[in-house]
């Protein structure tokens, strides 16, 4: 990402609504699918923010987290608390099967990233039984100058994020959309308000009651996912598989 992106995300993750939404459905995935004994790796884990609120709801699973910046890396580690390397998803520096679960969100997508060898390399690093948790940007159609900002050169539909995942060998594969009941403000924020190329990040701090409001519709939306009713489209794909 570009390095005034690192000092956005490191400012508003904590509060930010979209983060705070996007932790919290990586966190249930992981309950629900827990993978193998060992620690949780966060690949390309930024500034440290699911990492800290992994720490901080389930204190009692080890984690370590990945990122390319050194500089975020370090930020990572203090915020969290947990080891960060700096490394590339491409080659990452660590033993075969060295990890229960690994989460990455919003990485495989960037320009930096092979898909193919970063999803062989978590397959590698992962103990047989593992979980591997991606949360991916989806639709090509909703690309925007935010992308250009943060080098994401792919969007996923889940049929794409499946088949990605089906050809690193994972299996029980598991795709769900989320941020359904707000892709007509996604797409009228992304496509009209700011569809210039030099439109600022997505990435800020929102009034208070809109970010309330936004992380509102969200839960909302949660609910439902976890009721077994899945949105039929949005503006980000989660996916869920095991490696064998």
């Amino acid at each position: 990402m570009e390095p005034a992106e690192y000092a956005l995300m490191d400012a508003a993750e904590d509060g930010m609504w979209w983060y705070r939404a996007a932790h919290a459905r990586v966190l249930d995935a992981l309950r629900a699918r827990p993978g193998a004994p060992g620690p949780v790796l966060d690949a390309g884990c930024g500034t440290g923010g699911f990492l800290q609120r992994l720490a901080q709801q389930v204190p009692d699973r080890p984690a370590m987290g990945l990122e390319y910046n050194p500089e975020a890396a370090d930020r990572a580690a203090r915020k969290s608390g947990w080891p960060v390397a700096a490394g590339d998803a491409n080659t990452l520096p660590f033993e075969d099967a060295s990890f229960g679960a690994a989460v990455s969100i919003d990485v495989i997508c960037h320009a930096g990233v092979d898909p193919a060898r970063g999803m062989a390399e978590l397959h590698r690093v992962l103990r047989p039984g593992g979980t591997v948790i991606l949360n991916l940007p989806a639709y090509e159609w909703l690309r925007s100058a935010h992308d250009t900002r943060v080098h994401t050169a792919r969007r996923y539909t889940a049929a794409s994020a499946r088949a990605l995942l089906e050809a690193a060998g994972f299996q029980a594969i598991a795709t769900n959309y989320w941020n359904g009941l707000l892709l007509p403000l996604m797409a009228l924020q992304r496509k009209v308000l700011h569809r210039n190329p030099d439109a600022p990040s997505d990435v800020t701090s929102f009034p208070p009651w809109i970010d309330t409001t936004l992380h509102a519709v969200s839960e909302i939306e949660r609910r439902i996912g976890t009721s077994g009713i899945p949105m039929p489209g949005g503006g980000s794909v989660l996916v869920i598989a095991t490696r064998p």
